[in-house]
């Protein structure tokens, strides 16, 4: 704990936390545009409830003043027919914030193992930026699938095999966890094992989950009441559990980081992959 707020942990989640929302309007933007090329081929009720998720995602990080007069006739106008430019600048925008989160993430990673400015700039960026492509491209798939929950595996499975829907959120955690580790072993510019990120993963998860419940509850008993902030409720909210997120996500990397250091045989960074790193006195503390 102490290695880690040493390394401005809190200050780097909520830099990375900002970057995340910020990438928010530009996505959804972009992908109005698209959905604006094939929406003559749905029913006017799942363009209007396609609009509705839109709006309410976007008054997550916008204002309700900004989400009517702005983002609703400009979405309207979108939706009504596709918009390559929306498509494409849209997609940009959200690239650079979103690799932007995504770089602090693996910068702080590396400052947590002591290998701060090991990996060049342009390295850095380049696989920031891939590393974002790639959780669209998985978040694509996996999101629907855990929102759809066990109801699609008692959908797909025969009634026979129905038990096998229980296993469908330990599956999903395992997974959860497995990923973050190959996020830890990928951040750290010199390969290590990568069962020895396992045990900074699990603590990411676990964080999440509890942070998330907590969150919640506090949330739940304060809304509807009367506050100064009613307007921001939303992207307060939303921001809190970004902040929340991060912190776990470093304190993973933190704890893979201590371990390294009590028992370097584990992670294997010290078997001739980087002979001549130097770890700061305070990371040692």
């Amino acid at each position: 704990m102490a290695v880690a707020f040493t390394h401005r942990l809190t200050g780097l989640a909520a830099e990375a936390a900002f970057f995340a929302i910020l990438s928010l309007p530009p996505m959804l933007f972009g992908l109005a545009g698209a959905v604006g090329f094939v929406a003559g081929v749905f029913e006017v009720d799942a363009v209007s409830t396609f609009r509705a998720d839109l709006l309410r995602l976007a008054s997550a990080a916008l204002t309700g003043d900004a989400v009517s007069t702005v983002i609703a006739p400009t979405l309207d106008d979108v939706l009504a027919s596709g918009r390559a430019d929306v498509v494409s600048v849209g997609f940009l925008l959200a690239l650079w914030a979103g690799s932007r989160s995504t770089n602090v993430f693996i910068e702080t990673i590396t400052i947590m193992y002591g290998m701060a400015g090991e990996r060049g700039i342009v390295r850095t960026r380049l696989l920031s930026v891939l590393a974002y492509l790639v959780f669209l491209l998985v978040g694509v798939v996996v999101l629907p699938l855990i929102l759809a929950g066990p109801s699609l595996i008692d959908l797909a499975l025969p009634d026979a095999l129905g038990a096998v829907g229980l296993l469908y959120w330990p599956v999903v955690l395992l997974l959860s966890v497995c990923m973050l580790a190959t996020v830890f072993h990928l951040a750290v510019p010199h390969r290590s094992r990568w069962r020895s990120d396992l045990p900074g993963a699990g603590l990411t998860v676990l964080l999440w989950l509890g942070g998330s419940a907590l969150l919640r509850a506090v949330l739940g008993r304060t809304t509807g009441t009367a506050s100064v902030y009613g307007p921001l409720a939303a992207p307060i909210a939303v921001l809190l559990w970004l902040y929340l997120v991060s912190i776990a996500v470093l304190l993973g990397a933190a704890l893979n980081a201590a371990v390294d250091k009590v028992w370097p045989h584990l992670s294997g960074l010290h078997d001739g992959a980087a002979p001549d790193r130097q770890v700061s006195d305070s990371s040692a503390s």
